[in-house]
């Protein structure tokens, strides 16, 4: 096998602990970051990997990755990501890794976090902000909730508006916690483009008679 790590001496009839699945887990997500997998094959292998009961479940899951050591893997996952920026622009948009907690400093910054693309490998993300200024704008997809009620605003407003579940499950819980001093937070779905605009819309479309 490859990239995966598991216990040394382990057989596949093993029962997997909570240790070992998170040690997949975590190779999973540094080969999602280095662009190894995208994001449908990385939430099916997430998928496996958290119900997985013997080591024989997990061993497929990273044995066509490169090889990776558990030093490396660990040092690989940011568990903690702090940005601290003045009267600038603060962008995470694209395949990005999203962490377990974002502690967030800025002063009179536009701030977006996009999590259409973004590689997600855990439930919850915590957003600690010390913000003044300037938005907040976080772009969801279904399957994502925020939750604001723990957040402190001063001479601010919080505008919501959560993507369309359409039966799908919560994959990531957003916790918006700290202060939020003048501005804004907008919560939204990704805006539709003209041709989806143009197909919601058709319906209403007055018909072209024929010649």
């Amino acid at each position: 096998m490859s990239g995966e790590i598991s216990p040394s001496g382990s057989t596949p009839a093993l029962r997997a602990s909570h240790a070992d699945r998170d040690r997949v887990v975590d190779v999973l997500r540094v080969a999602a970051g280095d662009g190894l997998l995208t994001s449908d094959e990385l939430d099916e292998r997430l998928e496996v990997a958290l119900s997985a009961r013997t080591i024989g479940e997990l061993t497929p899951l990273t044995a066509d990755l490169p090889p990776v050591s558990a030093g490396t893997a660990v040092a690989g996952v940011k568990d903690v990501v702090r940005i601290e920026q003045r009267f600038s622009t603060v962008r995470r948009v694209g395949r990005w890794v999203v962490p377990r907690r974002l502690e967030l400093a800025v002063e009179w910054c536009e701030v977006t976090l996009d999590f259409t693309q973004a590689v997600i490998t855990q439930d919850t993300l915590r957003i600690d902000m010390d913000m003044s200024g300037k938005t907040l704008t976080l772009i969801t997809r279904p399957g994502i909730v925020v939750d604001a009620d723990a957040l402190a605003v001063e001479f601010s407003k919080v505008k919501i508006r959560q993507a369309p579940a359409s039966g799908t499950s919560v994959t990531l819980r957003v916790e918006l916690v700290g202060k939020k001093s003048f501005g804004r937070v907008v919560v939204r779905p990704p805006r539709r483009s003209f041709g989806q605009w143009l197909l919601r819309k058709s319906p209403s479309l007055p018909a072209i008679a024929s010649p």
